[in-house]
């Protein structure tokens, strides 16, 4: 069971509310990059039925979508962003996960006042102190929180798009490079929702 270690130093520093910030769908060959926010006070408890809140790929997707409700239902705040796939053929996948977490944090009320995300790397161009923790969505509550509200969302939208194209199979494998999808772009050619910007697709329509 994670703990609260990351957020109560936070809390312990002076700041009110803190914020975990992940995302998901920087890999995939199609769809949008999806990001959220998760928002906790100070004195919050992990509730016993949270306790199995962790890195989202580390879940069966029955538990993912058990916890996304009670993550709902437990936290202060989520805010949820969203970058299509022109968005990340525009500007690249880096940018456009930013882009998607500072839209979580807009969705926010309340907003944090600081923010502990997930690797290296903190989101440029914000004014909110924020602290990047290298397998953070492994390590930290709320980041782990946000991880499963990303990836359920991304995971439900892809779900949709399988009813559009349903021969591309992304209910399944969610837009990811899988030996059937690969398959069927060289088949059928890509979709309107594939990143033109990915390998293969980019070679494929450049020919």
């Amino acid at each position: 069971m994670l703990e609260l270690t990351w957020e109560k130093q936070l809390f312990a520093a002076g700041y009110r509310l803190v914020g975990g910030i992940d995302e998901a769908g920087r890999g995939p060959l199609a769809g949008p990059v999806v990001a959220a926010c998760v928002v906790c006070p100070p004195g919050f408890v992990i509730k016993k039925e949270l306790a199995l809140v962790n890195d989202s790929k580390k879940l069966s997707e029955k538990k993912r979508e058990m916890l996304f409700d009670l993550i709902f239902e437990f936290l202060l705040a989520i805010g949820i962003g969203i970058c299509d796939h022109t968005t990340i053929d525009r500007i690249n996948i880096l940018e456009a996960a930013f882009l998607a977490m500072k839209k979580a944090i807009g969705a926010l009320k309340p907003k944090p006042d600081c923010l502990l995300l997930d690797g290296r790397l903190p989101i440029p161009n914000i004014s909110l102190p924020q602290k990047a923790v290298v397998r953070g969505d492994a390590q930290v509550f709320t980041i782990a929180a946000a991880s499963i509200v990303a990836k359920v969302t991304r995971d439900r939208l892809m779900a949709a798009m399988d009813e559009r194209y349903p021969a591309y199979g992304f209910k399944r494998h969610k837009g990811y490079g899988t030996k059937f999808h690969c398959e069927q772009i060289k088949k059928l050619g890509p979709c309107p929702i594939h990143r033109r910007s990915f390998s293969p697709i980019k070679e494929m329509i450049s020919r």
